[in-house]
C-alpha cells in the first residue's frame, strides 16, 4: 500500500523553489521559516538618510561625552516592539574591547543598531557576511568601523607579539596597516589603529554588495576612532 506523504512533497518543492530563487538573485529569499528578508517594521527611521544616519550616531556620543545620555528605545514597550522584527538604522564593525560598548557610547537603545565586534575591528568574511545582511536585509543606512585609542590587538601586531593559539589570525589580519603607518609622524599606535581603520573601511567597500548599495545612495561607510580617555568618537574616513 502506498502511503502519501503530502507534508514532505511540499518540503521538497518549497526547497526546490528556494534553491531556484537564491540562484536567480544571489539573495536568500523564502523558505527559511520566517521573515527574515521583510521582518515588521521595528522603528521609524526607514527613510532616514545614509548621512542622517552618521549624524544621529555622532548626536548620541556627543550626548555620551557630555553626560546627557537619553538613553532612548530601553523600555519594555520598545523590547515588545522589536520583538517582531528589527530595522537598525546603522550598523557598526567594532573592536571586542569591554571599554567601547557601541549602544552606550553613542547612546543607543533596542533595536537601533547592528552591531558585530571582534578584536581589531577587523572585516573577515564573517563579519563583512553580517554587514552585507544588516544592511541590504535589515535596510541599515550606515556602516562605521569602530576602532579606537590603545587597542591591543593593534599594539601586539605592531609589536610582533608571540601569540598562542587563534590570536594569531587577528594580528596577521592587522600587520598590513601596521606596515602602512610606518613613518609617519606622531604616535606609532595611534598611526597603526588608524590605518587599521581605513584598512577595514577599504574592505568593506570592496564588498559587490556593499559597494552596490553605496551606488544607489542607500549607504554610507565611515571609519571612526574612539578616545578611551574621553569617550570621544571622531571620524577619520
Amino acid at each position: 500500500m502506498s502511503i502519501q506523504h503530502p507534508q514532505t512533497n511540499l518540503s521538497r518543492r518549497s526547497l526546490f523553489k528556494f534553491g531556484a530563487g537564491a540562484i536567480g538573485t544571489g539573495v536568500l529569499t523564502a523558505g527559511l521559516g520566517s521573515n527574515l528578508l521583510a521582518p515588521e517594521k521595528a522603528s521609524a527611521e526607514d527613510d532616514i538618510t545614509p548621512d542622517k544616519a552618521l549624524q544621529e550616531l555622532l548626536e548620541g556620543n556627543e550626548r555620551f561625552v557630555k553626560t546627557k545620555r537619553k538613553n532612548p528605545h530601553q523600555t519594555h514597550s520598545r523590547l515588545v516592539e522589536v520583538a517582531k522584527g528589527q530595522k537598525p538604522f546603522a550598523s557598526i564593525l567594532g573592536c571586542a574591547d569591554s571599554r567601547v560598548p557601541s549602544e552606550i557610547v553613542f547612546d543607543q537603545g533596542l533595536g537601533d543598531l547592528f552591531v558585530c565586534r571582534v578584536a581589531g575591528n577587523i572585516a573577515t568574511a564573517e563579519e563583512i557576511g553580517s554587514l552585507e545582511f544588516g544592511s541590504l536585509v535589515l535596510g541599515s543606512k550606515v556602516i562605521v568601523v569602530v576602532g579606537h585609542e590603545r587597542c591591543g590587538a593593534v599594539d601586539a601586531a605592531l609589536k610582533g607579539a608571540e601569540v598562542p593559539g587563534q590570536i594569531g589570525s587577528l594580528l596577521e589580519a592587522i600587520k598590513p596597516s601596521v606596515e602602512s603607518s610606518k613613518g609617519q609622524s606622531g604616535d606609532r599606535l595611534e598611526n597603526a589603529c588608524k590605518a587599521n581603520i581605513l584598512a577595514q573601511v577599504k574592505k568593506l567597500k570592496s564588498s559587490p554588495v556593499l559597494s552596490k548599495l553605496i551606488d544607489e545612495e542607500k549607504l554610507k561607510i565611515a571609519g571612526a576612532y574612539y578616545d578611551l580617555d574621553t569617550g570621544k568618537i571622531s571620524i577619520v574616513a
